[in-house]
């Protein structure tokens, strides 16, 4: 991650619209799916364009994620030998 590739524009606005955002979509993401996260690795990304209301183009992304419930662990429930017994 380079802190510098935030100085331009339209990376700078992306990054404020997901931090803005941020708990919003986290507390609907865990609304409609219980608690967990998106993951990043298994993940898409589309950008298109609209036209709003006006007649102005708008862009459009949508982030497409697998849903990664949270599960606790538990050393109890290992079943694995440790590889130093």
């Amino acid at each position: 991650w380079e802190e510098g590739v935030l100085k331009e524009p339209h990376v700078y606005r992306t990054y404020e619209a997901v931090t803005h955002y941020g708990e919003a979509i986290k507390a609907i993401v865990n609304e409609q799916c219980g608690d967990g996260i998106m993951s990043a690795i298994d993940f898409y990304c589309d950008v298109g364009t609209t036209t709003g209301k006006n007649g102005e183009k708008r862009v459009v992304i949508t982030f497409n994620g697998k849903f990664l419930p949270f599960i606790e662990q538990r050393a109890e429930d290992n079943g694995v030998k440790s590889p130093r017994e």
